[in-house]
């Protein structure tokens, strides 16, 4: 030993003695003391008690799960923190044990006479004595883990009194607080390494620079530093386990160390993802909760929120988990389950027991495995029982749907009867895709809401009763009728005014995928199919036109060439047009969508391509999408394109007797079936593509079946319709249905396809005399206004998917009748006066909530979101690109970029090169 370290381990003996914490011992037994050091560069003595422990009787005394503390916080206004002074030093060894305490030092043995550090059941005794002092107060006004005390109040009044309180008990203990550690009436405080305030948890400050300037490791143990402190902050990161992953798998045994550009990105990736970590919200048992869970083949995560005064869903926590052992062989509807039933394991406390059903967004696809009936193994029963002890729904995540249908109430018996064929997930419990939101459920609301609504109780009384009323008063109620307990008016359901039903029927026909988005008229249209309440009109044309998302994407009203009317075919496929939408960002290797239009029921089939499909490709297209299901068409309509117009489809056209026709060079308006769709395509693709828009694949099933469910303005049918003779609903519906004859279903059809062409010779004649009619739009200042984005150029993947509107701005000059002055902000350097034909009205709805966006800068003219920070760079095809975070968007949507389009964001990079600088420097000095 040292002479230093004789030193300070003599005081500390002196020091012991004289307080009566440690006396002079004959025990037969001793444990080792070794220094360790502490942050200010002094030595700490501590005892090694592991022989001891490992002959010890276990404590089991719980400790509190720190995420059950923070929980008890939720609407707590002030805080007082106060920290224990000698901590277990507070409790004392109980006589005729104090022996197995002692310790060998070079002075001698000594045996301690209170409760020492390392010894494995001294945490469960110091928190039963001070749960013990604080019983009744606990989770009331105090929360306590160990020696850290934390007081709150939800009334600022009470808090005075509430820390009088403690205070005094620990006076009556003879209980003591370090004074330096100790903060009082605050609104914001440090507790278990976490910033707690009003508003939810966040992480330290000190912790994020610390995660920011850490270098990167060059050994195993390093690796293993990073993730113990990463570990500490998981609960604040959105997939920790996938994205740790490579960095878990270096440090396992056996592992030959190889720091590769895939550990590099995982590094950077887990302190971008803490360093931009958000703030997690305080559990509101009052208001539902959302659970998004997802599951890949190496891990799941999951995030539990809930909805905020802003209406945007804000974090309550986020979970991450690798599988390991038999779970990484478990089939993909298996796992997707299995993050399920650990995010409700996990958020116990939170979600046992809600009285509002659990929304879990999910990708249940895989998850519609477990609808079906099926015999259950030892894990499926478990998983059983488990489900059955929550109330929720799941929901394919579209966008801004909040639906509350009723929840799962069956539980198997699995006990002395053979194991018979059960469903996992029952279909009441699934609320969207095929779906949305399950009729049977929505009518069953409906009708335990009837009675609660005072404007039906007159016409139920009636129907109770019609045998005895006057024949006046039948007639007055003729176009009412009950069946199957709902009221029916004119044979559709009336939705009764009460809680938020007619608001959940307008998200579901309006904003759901299934939907897309559509205007007014298609609205009413596919939601009065099945549904009526007094005043339908006007609440569709209120939601619609306060929907944020329809303004944004909608294309402006403009004066469009007429497009040249075709020749009008006598049944479906007979003639059929082609298109391209290209120009998409590449999604896999797909970047074009082929639009193939029946010229007759205005039917759409979309198929995802690349660009550089070539004619066999497209022929094979064909034959499967249109050929096998309708039939040779008559005549091809489409475009000049090398793919629509070659020798290879030419001789095939000839071969088959198709008579293809092609639109005139510049000129496709006389290809007007498809030219009129993909504007349609397009706004459906706007709404629900991801920000970074690589996604609009996934969506492009529910496009086709939004456009082919909603009715067309030529036919005055929905193509569905035209083309089947019967509509597809939204939801599956329990209502009955007559079933016509195969003749009558024949001749009905016949019927229709009759209405249909002269519905399409009527609107061929208004398409060839009808005139443009331009009404002029006006302002009042302080009005908000949307600004037509078509001659910004904007800098996204591709302009087909952005949205059509910037701002809204507002108002604040009237140039004349024909030019406005908006208030842009200094960031925006553009001409701040507009014609009005590029403005047009904002529409809000308080029942909607928007989204805060950030404003746009531009840069030489061009839009450019504004720059937050540079995260990492990297050297692509000899050029840098930087990693570049945008304001007001999450880590999620950080891209990419070349430095060209930094040019407003000159101090980012210097900022970003400056650190590049240091931490060189650094690791030059460490070699």
């Amino acid at each position: 030993m040292t002479d230093a370290k004789s030193v300070t381990l003599k005081q500390w003996l002196e020091d012991e003695l004289k307080a009566g914490k440690i006396r002079p011992s004959k025990s037969p037994i001793l444990s080792p003391v070794m220094f360790v050091p502490k942050k200010d560069g002094s030595r700490r003595l501590v005892v090694d008690y592991r022989k001891l422990n490992n002959r010890s009787k276990k404590n089991v005394y719980p400790l509190p799960r720190p995420d059950d503390l923070m929980s008890k916080l939720r609407g707590a206004k002030l805080f007082t923190k106060l920290d224990l002074r000698w901590g277990y030093n507070n409790v004392r060894v109980k006589e005729g044990d104090k022996w197995k305490t002692a310790f060998r030092t070079k002075y001698g043995l000594f045996e301690t006479l209170v409760m020492p550090f390392g010894l494995s059941g001294a945490p469960g005794a110091f928190q039963a004595m001070m749960n013990e002092v604080f019983q009744d107060l606990l989770d009331v006004s105090v929360i306590i883990y160990l020696d850290d005390i934390l007081i709150f109040s939800r009334n600022p009044e009470d808090h005075e009194s509430h820390v009088k309180e403690v205070l005094q008990r620990l006076r009556d203990m003879q209980l003591f607080c370090k004074g330096s550690k100790c903060e009082f009436h605050q609104t914001t405080v440090e507790y278990l390494g976490i910033i707690v305030s009003d508003k939810g948890f966040s992480l330290d400050k000190l912790k994020i620079q610390a995660v920011q300037e850490w270098p990167v490791p060059t050994t195993v143990k390093q690796v293993q530093s990073f993730l113990g402190f990463a570990n500490f902050v998981r609960r604040f990161v959105a997939n920790f386990s996938q994205i740790a992953r490579p960095l878990h798998n270096l440090v396992k045994k056996e592992v030959r160390w190889q720091w590769t550009d895939r550990e590099e990105t995982a590094f950077r990736e887990l302190q971008r993802a803490i360093i931009n970590a958000p703030v997690i919200v305080h559990a509101n048992p009052s208001k539902p909760y959302f659970l998004e869970t997802d599951a890949s083949g190496a891990a799941l995560g999951s995030v539990l929120s809930q909805r905020q005064e802003d209406g945007r869903l804000h974090p309550i926590g986020y979970l991450s988990e690798s599988f390991k052992g038999a779970k990484q062989n478990y089939d993909t509807h298996d796992k997707e389950l299995l993050a399920i039933i650990r995010s409700f394991e996990h958020w116990r406390i939170y979600l046992e027991g809600t009285v509002l059903p659990i929304t879990v967004f999910t990708d249940h696809r895989n998850l519609e495995y477990w609808k079906e009936s099926r015999t259950f193994n030892r894990r499926h029963a478990r998983w059983h029982l488990l489900l059955a002890g929550f109330h929720f729904q799941i929901m394919y995540r579209p966008g801004k749907q909040s639906t509350k249908p009723d929840a799962l109430s069956r539980r198997a018996d699995h006990l002395d009867v053979p194991p018979a064929d059960q469903a996992m997930l029952p279909e009441s419990i699934f609320a969207n895709v095929s779906l949305i939101l399950p009729e049977k459920e929505i009518q069953s609301r409906i009708k335990k809401s009837l009675d609660q609504d005072e404007s039906l109780s007159e016409i139920l009384d009636h129907l109770q009763n019609e045998s005895m009323a006057p024949a006046s008063v039948k007639r007055a109620f003729k176009d009412y009728e009950m069946e199957a307990g709902l009221l029916f008016y004119q044979g559709r359901i009336l939705v009764p005014d009460t809680g938020d039903l007619r608001e959940d029927l307008l998200r579901i026909y309006h904003d759901s995928p299934m939907a897309g988005h559509p205007g007014r008229q298609q609205t009413l249209e596919l939601l009065s199919r099945a549904y009526y309440w007094p005043g339908i009109r006007a609440d569709v044309y209120l939601h619609v036109d306060g929907c944020e998302t329809y303004q944004r994407i909608r294309l402006p009203k403009a004066k469009l060439i007429p497009a040249q009317p075709l020749e009008i075919p006598l049944r479906p496929w007979q003639h059929v047009s082609y298109d391209m939408i290209t120009d998409l960002p590449k999604d896999c290797p797909y970047d074009c969508i082929l639009v193939i239009v029946d010229s007759f029921t205005k039917f759409v089939v979309l198929v995802p391509v690349s660009k550089k499909l070539k004619a066999p490709e497209l022929a094979e297209i064909f034959l499967n999408r249109v050929w096998k299901q309708y039939g040779l068409p008559e005549k091809t309509v489409s475009d000049r394109g090398t793919v629509f117009n070659n020798k290879f489809l030419r001789a095939l056209y000839k071969r088959l007797g198709i008579d293809p026709h092609f639109s005139s060079a510049y000129h496709p308006q006389s290809d007007g079936q498809t030219e009129r769709v993909n504007p349609t395509i397009e706004h459906f693709l706007r709404a629900y593509a991801s920000v970074n828009q690589s996604d609009w694949v996934k969506w492009l099933p529910m496009t086709e079946f939004a456009y082919n469910n909603a009715t067309h303005s030529a036919t005055g049918r929905s193509p569905f319709m035209a083309l089947y003779g019967w509509q597809p609903t939204l939801t599956p519906s329990n209502v009955k249905t007559n079933v016509p004859e195969a003749n009558d279903l024949a001749d009905t059809i016949q019927k229709q396809w009759e209405e249909v062409a002269s519905a399409l010779r009527q609107s061929k004649s208004q398409l060839v005399e009808g005139q443009n009619q331009e009404v002029p739009i006006s302002f009042e200042v302080g009005e908000e206004a949307w600004l037509d984005a078509k001659n910004v150029n904007l800098k996204t993947k591709s302009d087909k998917l952005t949205e059509r509107r910037l701002g809204p701005f507002k108002v604040i000059e009237k140039i004349s009748d024909r030019a406005y002055c908006l208030e842009l902000l200094d960031t925006m350097k553009v001409h701040n006066v507009f014609y009005a034909g590029l403005l047009s009205k904002v529409k809000r709805n308080k029942l909607q909530a928007w989204e805060n966006r950030p404003p746009p800068i531009t840069v030489d003219g061009e839009e450019e979101y504004e720059v937050e920070g540079i995260m990492d760079s990297r050297e692509n095809k000899g050029k840098w690109e930087y990693l570049v975070k945008w304001k007001g968007y999450g880590p999620e949507e950080s891209t990419w970029e070349p430095k060209a389009n930094l040019k407003n964001a000159a101090k980012h990079l210097k900022k970003y090169e400056k650190i590049l600088r240091q931490k060189s420097l650094d690791a030059a000095k460490g070699l």
